[in-house]
């Protein structure tokens, strides 16, 4: 199969493309042809090496120590079930369809997810644990069902469980046209929150069409000149930290970093909420169903095909990437 390998740590031409020995799927395990993926600021920090502060030792020490052990990056994926791989509850003998008993999961069925610390989603082809599948519904795109899930994850985890936004609050979402920020703009609305957006300027119309009732811009404004406090502050960027995030809060508000560093995800207490996300399927279902429903709208700069990684990887370096990069690992295809 051809993938997107980084044999070391560098620029985003250390990205390319190459013939690899196609993944086979294991016990528990589904093979899904990767119709989609992106390439999100999480692709590019490994790509890069560029840790958060405190997390250069140990992310080396747990991913590769001159280049990523996991040689085909990428977390996320959408795409068709090519095989089901071997389980003791599997349906067997005459009649059989190919049909994983334990999880449901048979060959041509529409699906995506996250394939967490072993990646490899970067790629036509990537063998993923049953458990880690979440279905497409019908009428969602596979560019569309690979797109939420980074960041939809993200920022539902936040909003949802960290903050556990009511109605009626005013949420401020920092970084609010990035993968991160468009999903928890729309989230925090759908919650009932009212919405404050800082971005920059090029972008106000969007994040107000996301549901923002009112929109900061970053260089006119900077953060210690708000004069508004919120219930919630949600700084998706790396913007802010316990100290500067503080004085943004109303009483009883919440500071959520979801990119934190090291000293900051130990020494987080009260109010400051930071941490990974989980990569749940039950998520991903719901984070689908309002992609389904029109509740939530997928945002997407642009699509590439696999052999534009590199383009894709200084593209999100830039900072300016808008919502999701979808990346089209199999040659010639849509997103549909």
């Amino acid at each position: 199969m051809r993938a997107a390998v980084v044999d070391r740590y560098g620029p985003p031409e250390v990205a390319r493309v190459e013939e690899t020995p196609d993944p086979v799927a294991g016990r528990g395990e589904a093979l899904v042809r990767v119709m989609a993926s992106t390439v999100n600021s999480g692709d590019a920090r490994i790509r890069g090496a560029r840790f958060p502060r405190g997390f250069g030792f140990p992310g080396r020490l747990a991913l590769g120590v001159r280049g990523p052990r996991a040689r085909v990056l990428g977390v996320v994926f959408a795409g068709v079930v090519e095989a089901i791989g071997p389980d003791a509850s599997r349906s067997s003998g005459p009649g059989s369809d190919s049909r994983d008993g334990a999880s449901g999961f048979a060959v041509g069925d529409r699906v995506c997810g996250m394939t967490g610390a072993r990646m490899g989603a970067h790629a036509e082809l990537v063998a993923v644990p049953t458990t880690r599948l979440a279905r497409i519904p019908d009428g969602v795109s596979f560019d569309d069902a690979a797109a939420v899930l980074f960041g939809g994850a993200t920022a539902l985890h936040y909003l949802r469980d960290k903050a556990a936004v009511q109605p009626g609050e005013h949420v401020l979402v920092v970084g609010a046209s990035g993968a991160v920020g468009t999903n928890a703009v729309q989230l925090a609305k759908h919650f009932g929150a009212r919405v404050t957006a800082m971005t920059s300027a090029r972008n106000a119309e969007l994040v107000t069409a996301l549901g923002a009732e009112h929109v900061v811009d970053y260089a006119a404004t900077p953060l210690d000149a708000l004069d508004e406090r919120f219930e919630v502050v949600f700084d998706t960027v790396g913007a802010l930290s316990p100290a500067t995030g503080r004085p943004l809060l109303a009483d009883g508000g919440r500071l959520l970093l979801a990119v934190a560093t090291l000293g900051q995800m130990i020494t987080a207490r009260g109010p400051v909420k930071t941490g990974t996300s989980p990569e749940r399927p039950e998520d991903f279902a719901t984070l689908l169903d309002l992609v389904a429903d029109g509740t939530l709208r997928v945002v997407v700069d642009d699509t590439l095909p696999l052999d534009g990684i590199a383009e894709a990887h200084a593209r999100v370096d830039t900072g300016r990437k808008v919502g999701n990069l979808v990346l089209h690992p199999q040659r010639g295809t849509t997103g549909a």
